[in-house]
């Protein structure tokens, strides 16, 4: 529904063609990482020669540092300048990605490549995101982050399955990557032409919101500054955020030459890669859902504690099964974290100051990709790929203890005016 045609009105049944719209164009976002996912890592060391796993994971490093400035920029620019500006320049800038990456001659072009995703992925991304929220109101904010979710991680699983498939018959370059370059043109054509602005919902919905978590005029500094440090379950959501991607980019890098070492062939090594993400996107949409139905904190506390059990299966497994189960686990860990910290993030913020609120929220959260590179790829120079892991559990513990310590629950469980139908 347009904002421009008729009056908004609030929640998924209301909003279903737009959202689910919006669904298809972050999978297309998400599978924007995978293409790299399985192929990148062997790149390095087969096209390129690099042995230093620190040298390796500069491209995570750059990936996750421009990702996690751009999310910030996104939420003050879909605020000033409504949604979809921003989601139609990051489409813009995911075209010359793939390019890059397949006439690389040397790993300072695929460093760049790496930049130019990292802002594609924080202005397309965090923009249907908050869309998404925008559209459905607060009463099944977790659903909708959990399709949202689930969309974007399922594609970059399946799109890490069928370039790795891609990679084993024609070579690591160019097939795997002119997945990518479809996915960019797809995406930019459906948002041009069929997605719609959703900055009025949240102008609606700001008229019914209660004064608990108002602050309606507050600034841009005040709003960071709540977000990363002040506000309980804002700066919880924050640091768990921030582990959650140190996992996944120290997987991005590491698992796969971590799998690499048994011999296992292109393929296989493939699968495993895609199963993190696939159970992750697929269990979303459970998991979102019953946030909403039975709060946030808890889940976020086992989830977290979860991803640190699977990393330390991986960090002890040497053989293709094993190693199946644990990133099954690690995906299923994450997938009861992903959403519901969006979800809660959601709840605290008033909607004229949430756009900017996730921004900073995905700031400190895709910090976490430059994070799992400097630890995972130090680690690993210093002491082996699965010291590298086991320090990445022992942090994950460390964050699920305190979201259990210092967060509040955001659900509201009380019954209130049903202001999502307005």
């Amino acid at each position: 529904m347009s904002t421009t045609d008729r009056q908004p009105r609030l929640g998924l049944r209301a909003n279903l063609s737009q959202f689910c719209l919006l669904i298809a164009v972050n999978a297309l976002i998400g599978g924007m990482v995978g293409q790299e996912q399985t192929v990148l890592p062997l790149l390095a060391e087969r096209e390129f020669h690099l042995t230093g796993y620190t040298f390796l994971l500069t491209y995570v490093f750059a990936f996750g540092v421009t990702k996690a400035a751009t999310n910030y920029f996104a939420g003050t620019w879909s605020d000033r300048f409504g949604r979809k500006p921003v989601l139609l320049a990051g489409w813009l800038l995911a075209i010359p990605v793939p390019l890059l990456l397949i006439w690389a001659p040397s790993w300072g072009w695929v460093v760049a490549a790496n930049v130019l995703l990292g802002i594609n992925q924080g202005l397309t991304w965090s923009t249907t995101v908050v869309m998404k929220i925008d559209l459905v109101g607060r009463r099944q904010r977790g659903l909708a982050m959990g399709f949202n979710e689930a969309a974007g991680y399922g594609a970059v699983a399946l799109t890490a399955v069928l370039a790795g498939l891609l990679a084993a018959h024609y070579g690591l370059r160019p097939a795997p990557f002119l997945i990518g370059l479809s996915y960019a043109l797809i995406g930019l054509g459906l948002t041009a032409v069929f997605v719609r602005e959703t900055r009025g919902f949240a102008e609606l919905e700001a008229k019914y919101h209660g004064a608990k978590h108002s602050g309606a005029g507050l600034t841009n500094r005040e709003i960071f500054l709540r977000t990363s440090f002040t506000e309980p379950a804002l700066s919880s959501a924050s640091q768990a955020g921030l582990v959650n991607n140190l996992n996944f980019g120290l997987s991005w890098g590491l698992f796969p030459i971590l799998f690499a070492t048994t011999g296992m062939p292109i393929d296989r090594i493939g699968v495993l890669v895609a199963v993190y993400p696939a159970v992750w996107g697929v269990a979303q949409l459970a998991t979102g859902a019953l946030s909403d139905r039975w709060g946030r904190k808890h889940f976020i506390t086992a989830g977290m504690l979860t991803q640190a059990l699977g990393l330390a299966l991986i960090a002890t497994g040497d053989d293709f099964a094993c190693w199946l189960a644990a990133t099954g686990l690690l995906g299923g860990g994450t997938a009861m974290v992903y959403p519901t910290l969006l979800a809660a993030v959601g709840d605290v913020a008033h909607p004229l100051w949430r756009a900017r609120a996730v921004g900073v929220y995905r700031l400190w959260r895709d910090t976490g990709y430059a994070a799992g590179a400097v630890v995972g790829g130090i680690t690993a120079d210093l002491w082996g790929l699965r010291a590298a892991i086991w320090a990445a559990a022992a942090i994950t513990v460390a964050s699920g203890l305190a979201v259990a310590v210092r967060m509040y629950e955001t659900h509201p469980r009380a019954v209130q005016p049903d202001t999502d139908k307005v």
